[in-house]
């Protein structure tokens, strides 16, 4: 029997508060997690947090990272620590790290992978934003276990602040690291994402780009175009450049009524002098872009909500899933403003009012397009995963 809860506190954090959030979890369970997850936003005692929560609940599976806001049954948080737990005896997990991955994020992914069990039915991975690259990390990652494996996750926040981030594995703290946990066992796994952005325009060919930097679209300097499509809001770059993100289309990858592009890229920043676009992810010469905007609020909490069903549908007929994680990227929080606790609620009716729930606010999301696609890096999304115990 799979039984899950989640709990949240507030700052200032302290070893004793850590011991009460543990406390929460087990009291909710009837005994300790045999997996856990911590999301928090960075703050003083945070080592001592965690080593409360590690006196409750121990050490063998936790993982999680900092983040820009935390989701819970309690709803949208900002300023808290949310700590969500397992008890099981059908699922079986493991955790493993990867660090330095800003030297080499490829090799880092595939060290991920070689610690984990092949057999990995479902993996959660929480990176370092600021130092890694997502992209390399699944490469790498997939090297083993090809596509096979649902995976879902997102890269780690510190508050708005783009300094540093850090990931949880075990009993340690980490930085310019990557942690993941693997699922084995009898279960099934939804994964759902939607980001409720809609195109305007039509698509425009990549034509030149490296990396995560766009410097041609249909041959033309990328921040031209771009910026003949802001308009006034040129003037407000970059400060603007997530909330009028690029939709990328591949190849297998086709424009759909309902959504505006399955991977969504956030512009960073613009080079005045060579005309390109840092993006907040790779990006694929050859590909397609389609110009995107998220100012509709009720849009983007409807595309949650859409999330959440598709995922509930990938369970292949169950509609009452045991556990259900959120990762959602915290553009989606600063254009929601007020009404970001809505998101949560809106997954929260779709799933079933009451069932554990949690996950954090991300600089960017890991998830499927599809259950049988491979994992994709995306920017500006909201990714929701279930778990049916089977």
């Amino acid at each position: 029997m799979l039984r899950a809860t989640s709990a949240m506190v507030r700052q200032p954090y302290s070893r004793k508060l850590g011991v009460s959030l543990g406390n929460a979890v087990v009291e909710k369970l009837g005994r300790p997690p045999d997996a856990s997850w911590l999301f928090c936003e960075p703050g003083n005692g945070m080592e001592d947090l965690l080593a409360g929560v590690i006196d409750v609940v121990g050490s063998r599976n936790l993982v999680g990272c900092t983040s820009d806001g935390e989701i819970s049954n309690a709803g949208f948080s900002y300023g808290s620590a949310v700590l969500g737990g397992i008890a099981t005896d059908t699922i079986g997990f493991t955790i493993a790290s990867a660090s330095n991955i800003s030297s080499d994020s490829e090799r880092a992914g595939r060290e991920l992978a070689h610690k984990l069990p092949l057999s990995a039915e479902h993996v959660q991975l929480f990176s370092d934003s600021l130092t890694g690259n997502a992209c390399a990390i699944l490469r790498g990652f997939e090297s083993r276990f090809g596509s096979r494996v649902p995976m879902v996750g997102g890269t780690a926040g510190d508050g708005a602040k783009f300094v540093q981030t850090w990931q949880f594995a075990g009993s340690k703290i980490l930085t310019d690291s990557a942690v993941a946990i693997a699922f084995s066992g009898r279960f099934r796994v939804g994964t759902g994402l939607r980001a409720g952005w809609f195109r305007v325009g039509v698509p425009k060919k990549v034509t030149r780009a490296r990396g995560n930097v766009l410097y041609e679209l249909d041959g033309e300097p990328a921040w031209q175009v771009y910026k003949r499509y802001l308009g006034p809001f040129a003037s407000r770059m970059p400060a603007v450049g997530a909330q009028f993100p690029l939709g990328i289309v591949g190849e297998d990858e086709k424009l759909s009524d309902e959504h505006c592009a399955p991977i969504l890229r956030a512009i960073m920043a613009q080079n005045e002098r060579d005309g390109s676009l840092t993006l907040g992810g790779e990006i694929t010469q050859g590909s397609s872009v389609v110009m995107c905007t998220g100012s509709n609020t009720d849009k983007i909490l409807e595309a949650s909500a859409d999330a959440a069903r598709s995922a509930v549908s990938a369970l292949g007929g169950s509609n009452s899933p045991d556990v259900v994680f959120v990762y959602s990227c915290m553009a989606r929080r600063k254009l929601l403003v007020s009404h970001a606790n809505d998101e949560a609620e809106r997954i929260s009716q779709v799933v079933g009012t009451g069932t554990p729930m949690w996950g954090f606010y991300t600089y960017g999301e890991y998830c499927p397009v599809t259950v049988e696609r491979p994992c994709r890096y995306h920017n500006e999304t909201a990714i929701v995963a279930v778990i049916k115990e089977r």
